[in-house]
């Protein structure tokens, strides 16, 4: 993998991982032209890991305060972590269970139809739920056990390739009645224990792959750096954004993305 590979990669990593546009489908797209394939898996645990250190350094003081507060049996901190538990759990007990069966799914016609479904889903929850939620900043203490838990099975359809991760978790978001900028920082918590999970377990299984990365450590560390980085500006930039506006333009995008990739596959 040449430098300005990774690079690209990176850049895709980064700027979809946590608009709910779906990385793992642009991902699956780039292999179509980018020569990666038979490294994919460990390219793409180094450059989520990127994306993972972003959230992790966007809210450090806050997870900071969270794990030095339950350590004290503080109340909110004790409730954030019970939350991010039953909001993680069941997409990360269906994926051990299933990971295989979805895997077979990976392909650009999947990944276009999942976009195009996921884009009425988003309008629908984003039309009929957001506009009846108050308040415009983001509100983690005040979420509820069944909020967490609803916004967790919700994570769960994004097994499906294309579907997106943090798209699904902002729309279980709305329907348990949190307000745009709340469904989309907690889908940025959300995001830290289920990618490290997938990352450790395709870390583990694809342990092989290292060897073989072309460019060796330079291409992963440029990728992951370039993925950090990205995601940083977009983690800071989404939470901006949806404080005054929707989430149409998303659902334009995804739309048009399932089409040109049915229009390219014709």
């Amino acid at each position: 993998m040449e430098v300005m590979q990774a690079i690209l990669l990176g850049i895709i990593e980064g700027l979809t991982e946590f608009l709910p546009i779906s990385s793992t489908g642009h991902l699956i797209i780039a292999e179509e032209y980018i020569d990666f394939a038979d490294t994919a898996k460990i390219f793409t645990v180094a450059i989520q890991s990127g994306a993972i250190a972003a959230v992790v350094w966007f809210y450090r003081r806050d997870l900071w305060s969270k794990i030095s507060g339950l350590f004290k049996s503080d109340k909110v901190a004790v409730k954030f972590f019970t939350n991010l538990i039953l909001a993680t759990a069941p997409a990360g007990l269906l994926a051990l269970a299933l990971e295989s069966s979805f895997e077979k799914y990976a392909v650009a016609k999947t990944v276009a139809i999942a976009s195009i479904i996921g884009a009425l889903v988003l309008w629908w929850a984003d039309s009929k739920f957001a506009a009846h939620a108050h308040g415009h900043k983001a509100e983690i203490d005040s979420i509820s056990p069944k909020q967490a838990l609803i916004a967790g099975l919700a994570q769960c359809v994004a097994l499906i390739p294309g579907t997106s991760r943090s798209g699904a978790a902002i729309v279980g978001g709305l329907l348990g009645g949190m307000n745009r900028v709340t469904a989309t920082a907690f889908s940025f918590y959300m995001a830290v224990p289920i990618l490290i999970a997938a990352g450790a377990y395709k870390l583990i299984t694809g342990r092989h792959e290292l060897a073989s990365v072309d460019g060796g450590a330079v291409s992963i560390i440029i990728g992951t750096i370039v993925s950090f980085t990205v995601a940083l500006i977009v983690i800071s930039w989404l939470l901006r954004y949806v404080a005054t506006h929707s989430f149409k333009i998303f659902v334009y995008y995804r739309i048009a993305l399932g089409i040109l990739i049915l229009i390219l596959l014709a």
